[in-house]
């Protein structure tokens, strides 16, 4: 930490903050700055793909109770499966289809596989809707003790410029102090959002998966009674 002159005008930006302060703390600032964000671009990124995931999932799902056939819905999807509903009910029908024989009747087991085709696209379409979300909790429960980190790395080499200085005033003391406190602030601005959206996105991504497996439940409701009556 540089000395400072007393009584000369001493820069509180943040800026000057910053450069002021040790290698260590200079360090830690850069990783707290880095940490936020990135966790930023996580949670904007995840709230766009939640909100791509419900519209298309209801607007498949409108398609899939509108009565056509859904062979036909099938056939027009063409391999070309755009949102997470349409991928499930693409594997399901897909196993459907592959489990007919020539003759019209079905391969023994289908059922089964109708619904372990469907569960493996469900279990996809959660880690992508999850995926990113361990940084943010690992932001929220680890930023805060490395900006702790930085501040009493920083008033320990404060407290070694005061006892080098011999000079005990405020206006050596403060300046120190402030560049140390910023380490924790920043920790806590890279912390605080992390647990909120990491707490949101969680919630919201389990609430989107149930309605893909109460999908994947309904669909294979209905191709059980075709299996019956086949």
């Amino acid at each position: 930490m540089e000395q400072l002159a007393i009584g000369a005008p001493v820069d509180f930006s943040l800026v000057a903050l910053f450069m002021r302060a040790g290698l260590t703390v200079k360090i830690v600032m850069i990783i707290l700055v880095v940490a936020s964000v990135w966790g930023w671009a996580v949670i904007i990124q995840k709230l766009m793909v939640q909100a791509t995931a419900r519209r298309d999932s209801a607007r498949f799902d409108r398609q899939f109770w509108s009565g056509q056939p859904l062979d036909d819905l099938y056939d027009r999807m063409n391999g070309r499966a755009g949102g997470a509903a349409e991928r499930i009910f693409s594997a399901g029908m897909g196993e459907w289809r592959r489990s007919q024989r020539d003759d019209g009747g079905l391969i023994p087991g289908t059922q089964p596989r109708i619904d372990r085709a469907m569960n493996v696209a469900i279990n996809r379409e959660s880690d992508r809707l999850t995926r990113g979300l361990p940084f943010l909790a690992t932001v929220g429960s680890t930023a805060p003790f490395i900006g702790l980190f930085g501040t009493v790395w920083g008033i320990k080499t404060a407290f070694e410029g005061i006892a080098l200085s011999q000079n005990t005033s405020l206006a050596v003391v403060a300046p120190g102090i402030a560049e140390a406190l910023v380490a924790t602030a920043l920790g806590l601005l890279a912390a605080i959002p992390a647990v909120i959206f990491y707490n949101k996105l969680s919630s919201d991504a389990d609430r989107i998966t149930v309605s893909h497996e109460a999908f994947a439940d309904e669909f294979s409701t209905i191709l059980s009674r075709q299996i019956e009556d086949a």
